[in-house]
């Protein structure tokens, strides 16, 4: 593993994905991979059922890791990679909450009114959604992510213990607007020639899902 993702979604993962495999190291996992192979999914079912999973194996043949389901599990990663680099990748907190609630909680709620159609993307299966309820509505935010109050303390909270546990020369703090400069110093690659990706803002995520555009 050539890096561990540690920070939640709607923080340019999409943009990072794409940045990752460009610079070797990739293939990068991200929530995009479990929706078009959901063959991939009984792993991450059974972690958040509470087993023990072998990564090594559940992750063979990736590069890094960045997103949910990833992040959820950050510290078993660290665990069974304790040398691989972590990026936290972050973002403003309220243009971050802004993204969720117009993304991926949008498609959370569309889904489950059986309105979540697809476009260039399939809609995600049930089984899929199910397990992105366990690990991003109900594990991470305690099924309570529309108290913004209580989703800004558990994003602070989460940032926080990151940094506290993973060694200062370990750990990239992120935000993809710094485009490729500090990722290639942190992983001692070369800055490709051409710009940073810029990939799937709210209005990509909508349009890729068949959803209408946000008010």
């Amino acid at each position: 593993m050539k890096l561990i993702g540690a920070g939640y979604g709607r923080t340019g993962t999409m943009s990072l994905k794409a940045a990752l495999e460009l610079i070797d190291h990739g293939p990068c996992f991200h929530m995009i991979d479990l929706v078009r192979q959901p063959e991939l999914l009984p792993p991450w079912e059974r972690a958040v059922a509470g087993e023990r999973i072998d990564w090594t194996q559940a992750l063979d043949g990736w590069g890094s890791t960045i997103d949910w389901p990833g992040c959820y599990f950050w510290e078993q990663h660290v665990e069974t990679w304790p040398d691989a680099p972590v990026l936290l990748n972050t973002r403003d907190p309220e243009a971050w909450y802004r993204s969720c609630l117009d993304s991926i909680f949008a498609a959370k709620e569309m889904a489950k009114r059986g309105e979540l159609r697809g476009n260039t993307e399939n809609a995600p299966p049930a089984e899929v959604m199910q397990m992105v309820n366990g690990v991003i509505w109900d594990g991470t935010f305690d099924g309570r992510f529309l108290d913004k109050e209580y989703a800004f303390e558990v994003f602070h909270r989460h940032h926080e213990d990151v940094k506290a546990r993973v060694p200062a020369d370990q750990l990239l703090v992120f935000e993809v607007k710094q485009g490729w400069q500090p990722l290639c110093d942190f992983l001692g690659v070369p800055v490709p020639d051409e710009p940073f990706p810029h990939l799937n803002d709210t209005a990509s995520f909508r349009a890729m899902f068949g959803m209408p555009a946000a008010a």
